[in-house]
């Protein structure tokens, strides 16, 4: 069951979603128009392309919408000091959170050391500048043994999110995976959903399930609709 609207506000609902423009066809313009719309909307955070960084932060200043952008995408087989540049870069031009991917290879092959350290080098450039990083695990690859030990591996190199998926793969996020990483974490690391979330109703229920963010390129569809049901007027 999913939760009702009128116990939530526009701010809740808004402050869920991290509004995507990961397209690899996405231009320039079409990122700036991106912005402007989650300017618009109030979202928590507008994720782009890495080379869209300096350019999101400049068109999104003086509003309340960070720039976020991905690290190691969309496969997570980039070696730690590339993935640590990119973080270090994207910081630099402006980035407030990092979903990076992990490196899924290596969690498949069973070294778990491997990728526990991968996240970690991330973190620590990240948290020292006090950039928060959400951990994507590509769930469709895996199997639920690989999502729970992905989850503690997440939380031991002190990820503040774990997430579905990049929303590149066969399937996206499931509210049986977020529930399994909701309870393979502590109350520290939040869940994040991202892949095939494109109504206010599957929003809902990814909250229900436990996430406090959610990817989503339908942005305007979902809140547009929440605020008809809620009878808001601009």
């Amino acid at each position: 069951m999913a939760l009702d609207i009128q116990n939530l506000s526009y701010e809740q609902v808004a402050g869920m979603i991290d509004h995507s423009l990961l397209r690899p066809e996405l231009t320039a313009d079409e990122t700036i128009a991106g912005c402007e719309l989650a300017r618009r909307y109030r979202v928590a955070t507008v994720c782009v392309k890495p080379c869209y960084v300096a350019l999101a932060a400049r068109i999104l200043q003086g509003s309340n919408v960070l720039v976020t952008t991905v690290i190691g995408f969309p496969h997570g087989g980039q070696t730690t000091d590339v993935k640590v540049f990119e973080a270090r870069q994207a910081i630099e031009q402006g980035a407030r959170e990092l979903d990076m991917v992990l490196n899924i290879g290596e969690l498949r092959s069973g070294h778990v050391d491997f990728v526990r350290e991968d996240i970690c080098a991330v973190v620590e450039v990240a948290h020292a500048r006090g950039v928060k990083v959400k951990v994507i695990l590509e769930n469709a690859y895996l199997t639920d043994e690989q999502k729970v030990t992905a989850c503690r591996l997440c939380e031991e190199a002190g990820a503040d999110w774990v997430k579905t998926s990049t929303g590149f793969a066969p399937s996206g996020a499931t509210l049986a995976d977020l529930r399994l990483m909701r309870a393979s974490v502590g109350p520290q690391v939040q869940v994040k959903a991202a892949g095939g979330v494109r109504t206010l109703d599957a929003l809902l229920e990814v909250m229900e399930a436990g996430c406090t963010r959610c990817g989503a390129t339908a942005t305007a569809t979902i809140l547009e609709d929440f605020k008809r049901r809620k009878g808001i007027v601009d």
